[in-house]
């Protein structure tokens, strides 16, 4: 992810509109920091000097004491440091921000016009019967069936008449989401684990608000693969590793194979080719070209996975014909799909595809 910064054009110091941006500013430069809030004030005390956003009006000092007085961060011996209630900010603005790519009512919108144990509502309607939830009634076509049997005249509701709005029963889902932290994803002065990293975060917020009974386990894929706890997302950053999707499939089919009676998935961000697994102990690897020896047991893990009923979606953020091959062919071996994208929109691909693979049950 890239930002272009300008001289600060925008609302004045005291303006509700100033201090949103600013603190805009902050979130973002505190996503590129893996949560360090001292290196993001002092990113922020650089950007205020060269684009005039800090002035004796309202100092750098001043923002530290609000990230305070919100209870978005608080002082340390050691510095400044991220408070639980600003890491659920963080959390809820890159929710937000996905969201707002999404256009409302459409494949990615999760809101339901009623609120029970269901599901969402469908557009279809049958006939109300015993036991049935008449916050689901259909009130229009109720009373056309009462009009077109009684009449306008001596109208009159009958039990006959009710129809209730159909729901998709919604069954848990268990989504492991692999993300790539080899050198590749910050090659070339592109930030590609920074959309990774928000990913994951929103996807966080959006099952610990909407869908309690769902898990997100999260697995980064570089040498090797390690499995990272929700907390520590915001520390997610790239290294200097190659590409181990081997490990990381492994990893992502062990944490699935104890989630029992649910729909289980992987989404899988990635802009690199295989070039490494792990043989006896060691590290083989090869990032020149497609190696075949690492290329097949690649494809060999996605194939297990198909016969365990996990279903892969990879995000491909390269556009190489021989990576695209790759994946399209661990696609049709795992029988799961892929999107080819970029970092600006793969936030709402997924979201879509998270959505779709709660609605139904996968074989």
């Amino acid at each position: 992810m890239r930002f272009d910064y300008q001289k600060w054009k925008g609302p004045k110091p005291g303006d509700d509109a100033f201090m949103k941006q600013l603190m805009e500013i902050y979130r973002n430069l505190l996503l590129q920091t893996g949560g360090d809030v001292d290196e993001a004030l002092r990113w922020m005390e650089h950007f205020g000097k060269e684009y005039g956003f800090f002035s004796d009006e309202f100092s750098l000092e001043d923002f530290k004491r609000l990230l305070e007085d919100s209870g978005e961060a608080s002082r340390t011996p050691q510095g400044f440091a991220m408070t639980p209630k600003g890491e659920r900010r963080i959390r809820q603005d890159s929710l937000n921000e996905i969201f707002s790519t999404l256009r409302a009512g459409g494949a990615g919108d999760h809101r339901t016009p009623v609120a029970g144990a269901g599901g969402e509502r469908l557009s279809e309607t049958r006939r109300w019967q015993f036991g049935d939830d008449l916050s689901n009634l259909d009130a229009l076509a109720s009373m056309n069936n009462a009009v077109k049997r009684s009449g306008i005249d001596e109208l009159m509701l009958a039990e006959d008449d009710l129809e209730i709005y159909e729901q998709e029963h919604l069954s848990a889902c268990a989504t492991v989401l692999m993300v790539d932290i080899s050198h590749s994803m910050i090659l070339y002065g592109e930030d590609r684990s920074t959309p990774a990293k928000k990913i994951a975060l929103a996807l966080s917020q959006l099952i610990q608000t909407r869908y309690p009974k769902d898990t997100l386990d999260v697995v980064l894929f570089g040498d090797d693969a390690v499995q990272v706890p929700l907390g520590e997302l915001m520390k997610i950053q790239a290294g200097p590793y190659h590409t181990n999707t081997k490990a990381g499939l492994q990893l992502a089919a062990r944490i699935l194979a104890g989630r029992k009676g649910v729909n289980k998935q992987v989404f899988m961000i990635t802009d690199g080719k295989p070039s490494a697994i792990r043989e006896y102990g060691r590290l083989y690897k090869n990032p020149f070209g497609l190696d075949p020896k690492i290329v097949n047991k690649t494809l060999e893990e996605a194939a297990y996975m198909r016969r365990k009923r996990i279903s892969i979606t990879t995000f491909m953020l390269a556009v190489d014909a021989p990576l695209l091959e790759f994946v399209r062919k661990l696609t049709e071996l795992n029988q799961g799909r892929i999107y080819e994208t970029d970092p600006q929109n793969v936030g709402a691909y997924v979201f879509r595809d998270f959505v779709r693979n709660r609605r139904k049950r996968l074989h």
